[in-house]
């Protein structure tokens, strides 16, 4: 059981959300990123990642991600969020292992957090956007 094994606390990997253009399209998206600020590599990562509206029951299917290793002072892209799903909730959950020990946290951006009015450079990344720690 999940709860039988002890899961040490997460620090130095973030999630964010960030505006790019994008070439392709000719249009601005919403990308979330997640960024490994560690000395260490992360082995296994999977994310897992939803938004919802708890006020009209609104909700999107679950999207899966994983990744073998993320490297040390790095980032990945994880998923493009869709102009309607940006005014939702998004959470995202992130388990990996770290020296063969496992990790888990949930990274929430609540309704309303995503928007031109909170962005700002994200370390690491060096694009404007919103981080969740």
């Amino acid at each position: 059981m999940k709860k039988d094994i002890p899961i040490p606390e997460v620090t130095n990997v973030f999630i964010a959300v960030v505006k790019e253009y994008n070439e392709e399209f000719q249009c601005d998206d919403w990308n979330a990123y997640i960024i490994n600020n560690k000395e260490v590599a992360l082995e296994m990562v999977l994310i897992i990642s939803k938004g919802y509206d708890e006020d009209t029951l609104l909700e999107t299917s679950i999207m899966r991600k994983k990744i073998e290793i993320l490297p040390s002072k790095s980032f990945a892209k994880i998923e493009l969020i869709q102009g309607e799903v940006v005014t939702i909730s998004n959470f995202f959950n992130v388990t990996f292992f770290e020296n063969n020990k496992m990790y888990d946290k949930k990274y929430l951006f609540k309704k309303g957090t995503i928007k031109e009015s909170a962005l700002r450079t994200i370390p690491l990344l060096n694009k404007r956007g919103i981080l969740v720690k």
